[in-house]
């Protein structure tokens, strides 16, 4: 069967820049986050063994969400510097290692990775997406799971993984979600709704819709006038936080997980410094795990 996996650029670029703290070239230009982005990568490749590859970067924000709630994901630092000029570097070693990545202005990543994994199941296909966004959990099906760099086993999460998370199922993890909010999107929740209260709430009533026309079979008062005054906020949530279909070219021939170009990869590890994958690369394919 054709595995796809889909690894969300920005927040491994992210990770790997603080897990890496110092690191440069020869030339002086910071390459921790290259260095880290690309043996995150190679070990991923060679847990999931996927035939087909793709890495998707952000294109900013959704329109949409904005227009929606203005202070979207406002609070957000700028990202830093030294990251920022190592992206340039970053789409070069995926040219050079043949890798396919994908950009598009005004769509997040998010979206874009959640309509290829969908439109990859559709086609038969297994998909497996790299990230630690919680919103993904939303997609988790047989032929779509995740793999969470939080989750140090390297498991591959499916449904059983998600109710231990969150206490509901992957169908449900939308409604969750717009119950409780999202501080990492900035996206306001029901004042005292927590992710178990949350869990509950939709055990009982099954979805948020549900909830909202039955508000009065809701026990506690406190609980209950809440989500009255939020319930408009929660239905906006739910459109905040469910993954869309956005324009999604799927292309199997262009997602091949084949070998790079040897040449290209020679000259960028060299002008980076990167001495130990210079002679991994050097070696041949046996060595190829040594880049890890």
């Amino acid at each position: 069967m054709n595995r796809l996996l889909i690894v969300d650029g920005h927040a491994y670029a992210y990770r790997a820049f603080h897990a890496i703290r110092e690191l440069r070239a020869p030339g002086g230009q910071p390459t921790n986050a290259i260095y880290g982005f690309v043996k995150m990568l190679e070990k991923m490749r060679l847990a999931v063994e996927p035939t087909h590859l793709m890495v998707v970067w952000d294109g900013g924000l959704s329109a949409e969400r904005l227009a929606e709630l203005p202070d979207y994901k406002a609070h957000r630092p700028e990202m830093p510097a030294d990251l920022r000029t190592q992206l340039d570097g970053l789409v070069e070693f995926l040219a050079a290692a043949k890798i396919a990545s994908h950009r598009a202005d005004g769509v997040e990543a998010d979206d874009y990775i959640a309509s290829l994994a969908r439109r990859s199941a559709a086609a038969g296909w297994n998909v497996v997406i790299a990230s630690s966004d919680k919103d993904f959990m939303q997609l988790v099906s047989v032929q779509i799971g995740l793999l969470n760099p939080n989750d140090k086993t390297g498991t591959i999460w499916g449904a059983e993984q998600v109710r231990a998370k969150t206490g509901v199922e992957p169908g449900q993890v939308a409604d969750w979600l717009a119950l409780m909010g999202d501080a990492v999107d900035n996206i306001p929740g029901v004042p005292g709704v927590g992710p178990k209260t949350a869990a509950e709430l939709l055990k009982q009533f099954g979805a948020v819709d549900n909830l909202l026309v039955r508000l009065a079979e809701v026990k506690s008062e406190k609980l209950r006038q809440s989500l009255s005054g939020a319930a408009a906020a929660v239905v906006r949530n739910q459109r905040l936080v469910r993954l869309p279909d956005v324009p999604c070219d799927f292309a199997p021939e262009k997602m091949v997980a084949g070998a790079g170009d040897q040449a290209a990869l020679s000259r960028l590890f060299a002008a980076w410094g990167f001495k130990g994958m210079l002679a991994a690369l050097e070696a041949g394919g046996e060595k190829q795990a040594e880049l890890i």
